[in-house]
């Protein structure tokens, strides 16, 4: 076996690598051929050209009148709200309940129709509210628990953004018969006649100006405010001594006044919403004794969209019915229905 060097072996193989090499170059120079680009343009064919003329333009951007056709809608100027409110409760005892009690029955109901005219500057109000309830408790019958018709309408004319000129109309009374329950002993009471329909019954007019700064909030200010009272069944006169401040040979009594009534009309929180109004009326030509002030309070808490809990409250000083302030508080859960 023959023995060969490294670096021989090496020297061998680098000798035929370029030789190689020098052998491909030469078949590549026999092989290529040396192409005139500008002859082969001569036979180039061109695309077609588009038979269409195509003219261009500069662009040009100008305003342009577009006509528009008005559209078919009619501006309501009126809302209207009605809500209607039924309170229901109801309690029962057996004959030997250890705690004692008495089965009772109550239906309380509320009825307001509010309707607006808004057209600057001239807007008007309206706002009817009937209230009535009863309840009926073993051995002692039926008993009135709430009772009021109210109605007030409003004009006015806007002076500036939050004052108006107004002038309004306000009637109240009640639908039935009032008693005055006194507990004779021996669980019999003595029903003494106070009040009917009309009796009394109050006729305001009011001319002034008001102050609404929002929507929810209303101050009216009745600089020249008269009011008439009416009682027209004699009889209440046996126990309403003062008869309301009429003259018991008269049905009606003229009053000059200023009046100040205040409203407030606001959800005060989620499904809670809160109506208060206070009124105000001092008389010109009586002693300031007879300045009278009430004050009316519904809150309104939702539970879904017909059931509600409501709570009810009247606070009036008045010294043509009674001598001292005069209060009422209810708390009923029914149903209250809203439209729209």
């Amino acid at each position: 076996m023959l023995k060969t060097k490294p670096g021989l072996l090496i020297l061998a193989l680098s000798v035929t690598c370029v030789l190689s090499a020098k052998a491909q170059t030469d078949t590549l120079k026999k092989d290529s051929v040396k192409i005139d680009t500008a002859v082969l343009n001569k036979y180039r064919i061109n695309s077609r050209k588009n038979a269409i003329p195509t003219r261009v333009r500069p662009i040009q951007i100008q305003r342009e009148m577009v006509p528009v056709t008005m559209l078919d809608y009619k501006v309501n100027y009126w809302k209207k709200v009605i809500t209607f409110g039924l309170n229901f409760s109801q309690s029962a005892f057996s004959s030997n309940y250890a705690a004692g009690g008495v089965s009772a029955v109550a239906l309380g109901s509320n009825f307001i129709y509010h309707t607006e005219y808004n057209k600057a500057p001239f807007s008007y109000v309206s706002e009817l509210n009937l209230t009535y309830g009863v309840s009926k408790n073993k051995g002692q019958g039926k008993r009135k628990t709430q009772d009021r018709i109210y109605f007030d309408n409003k004009v006015a004319s806007q002076l500036s953004k939050s004052w108006y000129f107004f002038g309004s109309l306000t009637f109240e009374s009640q639908f039935d018969k009032g008693f005055n329950y006194v507990d004779m002993g021996n669980g019999k009471f003595d029903q003494q006649y106070i009040s009917n329909f009309m009796s009394p019954g109050y006729l305001t007019e009011s001319v002034g100006f008001e102050y609404k700064p929002k929507s929810w909030f209303d101050l009216r200010l009745g600089t020249g405010t008269a009011r008439q009272t009416f009682v027209l069944d004699q009889a209440i006169h046996k126990y309403q001594k003062d008869n309301y401040g009429v003259d018991t040979l008269k049905t009606v009594k003229n009053d000059l006044a200023f009046q100040v009534v205040a409203l407030l009309d606001k959800d005060i929180a989620k499904n809670i919403h809160l109506n208060t109004r206070y009124a105000l009326f001092i008389p010109y030509a009586q002693s300031p004794k007879f300045i009278t002030h009430r004050v009316d309070l519904t809150l309104t808490a939702k539970v879904n969209r017909l059931i509600s809990a409501t709570v009810n409250g009247t606070l009036l000083y008045d010294k043509h019915t009674s001598d001292s302030a005069q209060g009422y508080e209810g708390i009923g859960l029914g149903m209250l229905y809203r439209f729209p």
